[in-house]
């Protein structure tokens, strides 16, 4: 099967063709699991975290690739959940424990034996890939497979970062950042908070131009103060600066939401301008968010059903992965960026 591969960790600014297409042997089901022919898999800034060490691999050579679709082609021993032929989806959350007080609480985000789809076991940048049918989950009919891509992290750690952010309609949301991730939480909360006012802040003017274009009644600089003040904030950005930024754009009681595995060191010095009165006193918070669960992945999935909420998105081939990444961390967005594997 073709494949693009990761072989080594590098940095993006000096090796633009960090992914290598190759050929590599068709793997085979194990028992419990089924095997995915691969029509669509999203783009997503952590494919950038891993090739750059934030997020290192365990092994290499690694197929990144997390937000996957595409078909059941055969199963293991003791697999009977999916037919062949049916369409699946895979995620970030390739698998847990089950046992663990997180599991077994429903926060199986947080098991100290998470595997992650594309950095522990081999994802979705090729034609092929397995994974244990507990972890795949049906697709809406209504999506085409390069829509339902990017809903599969995007939206599904959107969807989670929105839970967390514990809004009511008409609060004011505040938008740090605005990539897959950031439209379609905005679509979201269109449908589930119509009285919700949502400001945006970017550092690319076209960025800003498209979440005005998509309802934000407000678009401004990653360090630019809102008009009005917000009661949450999620940012999704890779770096430190609009973490403080967004602070001092927070009500009281407001909490900071990072959606992010991972920030860049770039200029983490900015954090020595965060000032306790004006960035975190009066009860201001900061909440991360750590993976999803399946239960985010299958509550989003009919939600985005319901709206319906379909992405804006770029469309590349296999081998054009490395064109996609540089143009990801180069900040050349306008909503997902997906493969078109078949």
């Amino acid at each position: 099967m073709k494949a693009m591969v990761l072989n080594s960790i590098c940095t993006i600014d000096n090796e633009r063709n960090p992914l290598k297409y190759v050929e590599l042997p068709e793997p085979e089901p194990a028992e419990g699991e089924i095997l995915v022919e691969i029509s669509a898999s999203g783009v997503c800034h952590t494919e950038l975290d891993e090739i750059e060490g934030r997020t290192p691999p365990p092994r290499l050579p690694v197929v990144l690739g997390h937000q996957v679709v595409g078909r059941v082609a055969s199963l293991g021993t003791d697999a009977g959940r999916f037919e062949k032929g049916d369409r699946v989806g895979i995620a970030w959350i390739y698998s847990a424990c089950g046992t663990c007080r997180f599991c077994l609480s429903g926060n199986e985000n947080l098991c100290p034996d998470f595997m992650a789809t594309g950095r522990d076991a081999d994802g979705g940048y090729a034609e092929y890939m397995t994974v244990s049918e507990r972890f795949a989950y049906p697709i809406p009919d209504l999506f085409t497979d390069i829509e339902a891509a990017p809903l599969l992290c995007a939206g599904a750690i959107g969807y989670r970062s929105l839970r967390l952010a514990n809004i009511e309609d008409g609060a004011n949301l505040g938008l740090t950042g605005f990539g897959a991730s950031g439209h379609l939480v905005l679509k979201m909360v269109q449908f589930r908070f119509p009285n919700t006012k949502v400001f945006v802040f970017a550092r690319s003017s076209k960025e800003r131009d498209f979440a005005k274009e998509l309802g934000a009644v407000w678009a401004g600089d990653t360090a630019e103060e809102a008009p009005e003040r917000c009661n949450c904030i999620i940012d999704t950005t890779p770096v430190w600066k609009p973490v403080v930024e967004a602070l001092k754009n927070l009500e009281p009681c407001g909490r900071l939401v990072i959606n992010a595995i991972r920030k860049e060191e770039i200029d983490k010095e900015y954090l020595l301008h965060l000032d306790y009165p004006s960035h975190l006193w009066m009860e201001k918070e900061i909440k991360s968010v750590a993976n999803v669960t399946r239960f985010d992945v299958r509550e989003f999935l009919r939600l985005a059903a319901e709206i319906p909420l379909r992405p804006e998105i770029q469309t590349y081939d296999l081998e054009d992965a490395n064109t996609a990444l540089v143009e990801l961390k180069e900040r050349k967005i306008r909503g997902a960026k997906v493969l078109k594997i078949i």
